[in-house]
């Protein structure tokens, strides 16, 4: 059987982003978006591309950096301006260290945060709350 086509699928757009989170030092890096919200390095997922294939190009093409994944951890729904729902799929990953950082065009800003500076910045739960579980995974 083959698969459905986009005119016969009922099936609406619904964006897919893979986000990184990389500590190192107790410190987590963030990049601040054009909603002047911090968020965790990644991207869009593109169409016939692996979720970890995805993930470390965009932390490459954002910061510089090349990383390692090494584990999932829970996706959930993110809407943006409270009108487009984004799937986020979360992973921990790991570089070496943050020396080499670098701005993309893509962001305001690009920062490290000691874990404990996470209340005092602008940040959505639902990064709050994954940033909590990789830490409890690690």
């Amino acid at each position: 059987m083959n698969p459905p086509t986009p005119s016969d699928s009922k099936a609406t757009k619904f964006p897919v982003s893979v986000k990184g989170v990389l500590i190192n030092d107790h410190r987590i890096l963030l990049l601040k978006n054009e909603r002047d919200e911090w968020e965790l390095p990644g991207g869009k997922l593109e169409l016939h591309e692996e979720p970890t294939d995805c993930l470390a190009r965009e932390i490459l093409e954002e910061t510089g950096i090349s990383v390692r994944i090494t584990r999932p951890l829970r996706s959930y729904v993110y809407w943006v301006a409270d009108v487009v729902p984004v799937l986020i799929v979360p992973f921990i990953c790991e570089c070496e260290n943050f020396d080499s950082l670098r701005i993309s065009n893509e962001h305001k800003e690009i920062a490290t945060f000691d874990l404990s500076e996470l209340d005092t910045i602008r940040l959505p739960m639902g990064y709050r709350t994954t940033i909590s579980d990789a830490i409890a995974n690690t």
